[in-house]
């Protein structure tokens, strides 16, 4: 039924504008603003919709992913940039919060100005 629909995802943050802050200046994505909502263009048209949400609790999971070629490159920028990486019980992190669990990808995570989590993860 949905098969040839054009789907995206979204989620919800308290506050627009620091949201458009971050995604647009801190992580350089383009990012437009209608009726109050954002949209992150990503990479191969992977638009995602921003929504305000006025009682808005952060999920304790992650729910945006970043692919990168160089996750070591990548948490250099995030942190030259002020972003600060999070740590998690259970994870095995090196001393800049890079995971590299046996079989899955080197990954690390942050957090938006929202307290969503997302994530860098090397691809290959």
């Amino acid at each position: 039924m949905f098969a040839t629909t054009k789907a995206f995802s979204g989620f919800a943050v308290g506050d627009v504008a620091d949201a458009r802050t971050f995604y647009e200046g801190t992580l350089g994505l383009r990012v437009s603003e209608a009726n109050g909502l954002l949209t992150l263009h990503l990479a191969d048209g992977r638009d995602t919709l921003i929504y305000p949400k006025a009682d808005h609790v952060p999920a304790t999971y992650t729910i945006l992913n970043f692919v990168v070629d160089d996750v070591e490159g990548a948490v250099g920028e995030l942190e030259s940039r002020g972003v600060t990486l999070e740590r998690y019980e259970g994870f095995e992190q090196d001393e800049r919060g890079i995971s590299r669990a046996p079989g899955g990808p080197a990954i690390a995570w942050f957090t938006d100005p929202a307290g969503n989590i997302l994530a860098v993860l090397e691809d290959g």
